[in-house]
């Protein structure tokens, strides 16, 4: 009985003492709450922003109006103006190698030197022939006058005279035959100088001095492509076949292509060419657009950005392309009033331009809008304008 007695104090000892501490506990976190809330009230040491009385530091810019043209992007691909493979048309061994791989060449420029030795003989034989022929056909051709006048007179046979005149026509066939073994022999001699056919740059050398190459090989001796002007291939929706065509009948379509060097530099050129038929495949239609590319910056073979202007928008409202944000209720940018309160305002809209994104409504053009610095904005927040090198400045209402 006295050790049933004596646990039951124990236990109720011990329940007294975790109940003493729950309190405490409770106590501890009521007042670490009201601290939390007394410092959110009155600030304390806390900086701008959410938790301090002072405003949001954020850059801003003015939202302004200009004319800007309606454009299609697309990714493209240079193509080469031309491209010629160089092949031989005679048999024989290359002598000498006129230019060095990547070299730019101009049209008639001299590339390979076929041995001309085989083709010279050749040429001299059959101006020999040429020659013998010629001779008898001026014997033969007497000869066929002399027994006409004597058939005439009736002095002469006529066994003899149709005998005189078949090795006359056979002597003069011959000559003309002797005279097209001249023109080919002649011809396979100017075949020993390959020249270039075009201007453009030269590519990878396949054969080099000594190799023999034969005519019309499957492989090419060398490939030259001309990259002044280039062609940019590129692919819009068939939606937008309809615009394009409009555009082309009432004049010149721009095709903008950006560069893919270390300053994106813009190329200018003009659309050359629309396809006859839309790929089914995938809804797209083939556009070429045509660039001197005096300056090289195009190559064959590179990806770059395509923009081909369809027409053009009149005092079009503009704002930094970093102005705008995204929400769950669509796009928005923050505008400064002149008591400095940041407001928020729903926007649609359009194309990017060089940085700058087209605004088709929500905004009229000269509101200030804030480009750094939203992610710490709420609407109807204070702000401070920090300029570009870190110091600020409050403007003035």
């Amino acid at each position: 009985m006295k050790e049933n007695l004596s646990k039951d104090r124990r236990a109720s000892r011990i329940a007294g003492t975790f109940q003493r501490a729950g309190e405490g506990l409770r106590i501890g976190v009521a007042i670490t709450f009201a601290a939390l809330a007394l410092t959110g009230c009155h600030g304390g040491a806390g900086g701008p922003g959410f938790g301090g009385h002072g405003p949001v530091p954020v850059l801003v810019a003015k939202a302004f109006r200009k004319t800007v043209a309606r454009r299609l992007h697309a990714i493209g691909r240079v193509e080469a103006y031309s491209t010629v493979e160089i092949k031989s048309q005679i048999n024989g061994q290359v002598m000498k190698v006129h230019f060095k791989e990547g070299q730019e060449v101009a049209k008639g420029d001299l590339l390979f030197t076929i041995d001309p030795r085989p083709f010279q003989a050749a040429l001299n034989q059959a101006t020999a022939d040429l020659n013998r022929d010629q001779a008898q056909k001026v014997q033969m051709e007497n000869d066929f006058h002399r027994y006409e006048t004597l058939l005439k007179e009736g002095v002469g046979s006529r066994q003899q005279y149709d005998e005189a005149k078949s090795k006359y026509e056979a002597i003069d066939a011959t000559v003309a035959a002797d005279g097209a073994a001249v023109q080919t022999a002649r011809l396979n001699l100017e075949y020993t100088q390959i020249t270039s056919p075009i201007d453009g740059r030269t590519g990878n050398l396949i054969l080099h001095e000594g190799n023999l190459v034969k005519a019309n090989a499957d492989t090419a001796m060398v490939v030259i492509n001309q990259i002044k002007p280039v062609y940019v291939n590129f692919s819009i929706p068939e939606q937008e076949l309809p615009e394009v065509r409009k555009g082309v009948a009432s004049h010149p379509l721009n095709v903008d292509a950006v560069a893919p060097d270390e300053n994106k530099t813009t190329v200018h050129g003009n659309l050359s060419f629309v396809d006859n038929t839309v790929d089914a495949t995938t809804g797209t239609i083939q556009l070429k657009g045509v660039f001197d590319n005096r300056d090289q910056k195009l190559w064959p073979g590179q990806f770059v950005d395509t923009y081909l202007t369809l027409n053009e928008m009149p005092d079009a409202v503009l704002v930094p392309s970093q102005a705008v944000q995204t929400g769950q209720e669509g796009s928005y940018v923050f505008i400064i009033d002149k008591k400095m309160k940041a407001d928020m305002r729903k926007v649609a809209i359009g194309d990017t331009i060089d940085g700058d994104t087209v605004i088709q409504s929500g905004l009229h053009g000269g509101e200030t809008v804030v480009t750094d610095g939203q992610l710490r904005l709420i609407p109807g927040g204070t702000v401070m304008i920090k300029h570009a090198n870190g110091a600020m400045a409050r403007i003035a209402s």
